[in-house]
């Protein structure tokens, strides 16, 4: 530059041009997978259309004017999950209500034998499942539900979550009816998901290129999920979170994101470098745990409140129905409700198959009903709880404003002041165990792309590593965005497999259920 240049603006940061570049792809991304026509009285800002699109690229956003004063967005991505979710509670009986008792009793090995296929336990495989889908959506997701939608959210929330009990068992049971073998030398290596129902569903009609490019489509969206909504996004806000419990912008920490995503790879590579039963393991112990102590919390917050709890039940099954606030308020409700159980229980995204595919007890319909209790335990226990916290100290009207984490953490503080600290906890063992549990579905989906060699996952394992370092250390909004669409993007594959499969699923229902009556 000479002399009589003028000054360059500052030099964009690494994140920011990585960010930046990542923009134009997230808003089209999101545009498509999250694609759904608008309702009620809506303006053009609302109908969240971006004023530069990737590539030209113009999405068609349906827009339907109604008679209540709101603007809504009935989402394609959630009429698809919903669909599914009353589709197999219907077509298989209300197996969820029916042989509740059932998958409990088996969780713990009754009824089901060991066999050499498989490498870890019933217990094992559903508490890594949940470890994957328990975490900040549980805490801050409801938080935001209630905020937007009202209390009624949480009925519905809790609907979605029964309903899904049947889409996990569905996708869970053709992961184990399908799953394959990685070495013929050590037969409990076995790799498993949505890739191999889908290849077979579609080779079997005589389309075997289809199911190829549906199998790949998959795994490379669950791959690039795994390291936006899995990892980064989980070690971001982590450490979002510890530096807003040591005092905000002022915390001597804020400025050590790096160093703290550094400490953090270290304790997620521990526990993933020793693989599947390492993870397992970890996970049926931190599950419990992490589990127990918010619920604990939770009730203790409602125990100080027991005199408001019959008002606070009637107040969120009330608002779900009522139509004082008028037709888009309750339809408002009722999607949000909706919208959270689906993204917060992942029933029909396929992931659960992925990681509950590998137990090693026999009968894909037994493992299936076991995966059930995921969706249970996800949404309608620990979900519930959070809600049943928010509403019960009212802080959903009193909080100024306040919505996420920040509204569940002065509920808590509602209960006993010191009580933030415990969800800080909570948050942090949450996220953890999210990052672990999506390494193993991102690295059996790098397998099934790159290849069935140990060198393959060892890149992608220090790629993951780096990537919890970056997720901490720089603020990757459109990045994260990105693969969070990306992810939801596996429901569009998963579920068509599971609709294609369906008449198997019940016909190996049924029978499953002949053996037993005939054994016993």
């Amino acid at each position: 530059m000479t002399s009589g240049s003028l000054a360059s603006p500052p030099a964009e940061g690494i994140d920011q041009v990585i960010d930046g570049f990542f923009q134009p792809l997230m808003e089209t991304s999101s545009d498509i997978v999250f694609w759904g026509v608008y309702l009620g009285q809506c303006k053009a800002d609302e109908m969240n259309v971006y004023p530069d699109t990737w590539r030209g690229l113009q999405v068609l956003k349906p827009y339907i004017p109604l008679p209540f004063d709101a603007c809504l967005q009935l989402k394609f991505i959630l009429i698809w999950l919903a669909a599914a979710a009353v589709f197999f509670t219907v077509y298989l009986g209300f197996i969820s209500i029916r042989h509740f008792g059932r998958s409990v009793r088996l969780l713990f090995g009754e009824g089901m034998s060991v066999q050499n296929d498989g490498e870890i336990s019933q217990f094992q495989a559903l508490m890594a499942s949940l470890s994957g889908t328990v975490g900040l959506g549980n805490i801050a997701g409801v938080a935001v539900a209630i905020s937007t939608g009202g209390p009624g959210a949480a009925f519905w929330m809790t609907l979605m979550g029964f309903l899904g009990m049947s889409s996990k068992f569905a996708e869970v049971m053709l992961g184990v009816k399908y799953r394959q073998h990685r070495d013929e030398d050590h037969p409990r290596r076995i790799s498993g998901g949505p890739m191999y129902y889908l290849k077979h569903a579609f080779k079997a009609r005589g389309m075997a290129s289809v199911g190829t490019f549906f199998a790949m489509f998959f795994a490379i969206c669950c791959i690039l999920g795994t390291i936006g909504g899995g990892n980064m996004y989980q070690a971001n806000q982590t450490f979002q979170q510890i530096v807003v419990a040591t005092g905000g912008e002022a915390s001597a920490v804020a400025k050590y994101g790096w160093a703290f995503g550094i400490i953090l790879a270290l304790l997620v590579g521990a526990v993933i470098i020793g693989g599947l039963k390492s993870i397992a393991g970890v996970a049926s112990k931190l599950v419990p745990v992490m589990g127990g102590i918010y619920l604990l919390a939770g009730l203790v917050v409602i125990g100080m409140h027991i005199g408001n709890l019959p008002n606070a039940v009637m107040i969120i099954v009330t608002s779900a129905f009522s139509l004082k606030a008028g037709f888009g308020a309750l339809l408002g409700g009722l999607l949000i409700g909706v919208q959270r159980a689906a993204f917060s229980n992942e029933a029909g995204l396929g992931s659960a198959a992925i990681v509950q595919s590998t137990t090693n007890t026999d009968g894909p319909v037994g493992t299936g009903i076991v995966a059930m209790l995921g969706p249970f335990i996800d949404t309608i226990v620990i979900c519930n709880i959070t809600a049943l916290v928010i509403v019960i100290t009212d802080v959903y009207t009193t909080g100024g404003g306040m919505e996420g984490v920040e509204l569940t953490s002065r509920a808590f503080a509602d209960g006993i002041p010191w009580f933030p600290y415990v969800l800080t906890l909570t948050v942090l063992l949450f996220a953890y165990s999210t990052m672990i549990s999506w390494y193993y579905n991102g690295a059996v989906c790098v397998r099934y792309v790159f290849g069935e060699k140990d060198w393959i996952e060892s890149v992608f394992k220090v790629f993951y590593l780096l990537c919890t370092v970056v997720g901490t250390a720089t603020d990757l909004k459109n990045l994260i965005n990105f693969t969070d669409a990306v992810m939801m993007s596996m429901a569009f594959p998963n579920i068509l497999g599971l609709f294609i499969l369906a008449p198997e699923i019940k016909r190996d229902l049924k029978e499953y259920f002949l053996q037993s009556k005939t054994s016993s």
